[in-house]
């Protein structure tokens, strides 16, 4: 999601606990959310919906933190 700018991701992981928790959350759910829709993963419709919600509540979050991060120095 961020990747494209490595070394501010970093830095921004190292200072803010938030950030650091919510991209790490945010990778845990986009693999699962990948392997129940590949049908690795057993899902039922309700859960993997859930969890969609959830990755896109935490990738906006996430990006508020990006956009932000020059004030949280």
């Amino acid at each position: 999601m961020f990747e494209h700018n490595e070394k501010e991701m970093e830095k921004l992981m190292q200072r803010n606990s938030e950030f650091r928790s919510l991209y790490q959350r945010h990778r845990e759910l986009d693999s699962k959310v990948r392997d129940a829709e590949l049908g690795v993963l057993p899902m039922d419709d309700v859960t993997l919906l859930n969890m969609k919600k959830e990755k896109l509540h935490a990738k906006d979050k996430l990006t508020q933190l990006w956009e932000s991060r020059a004030s949280l120095a």
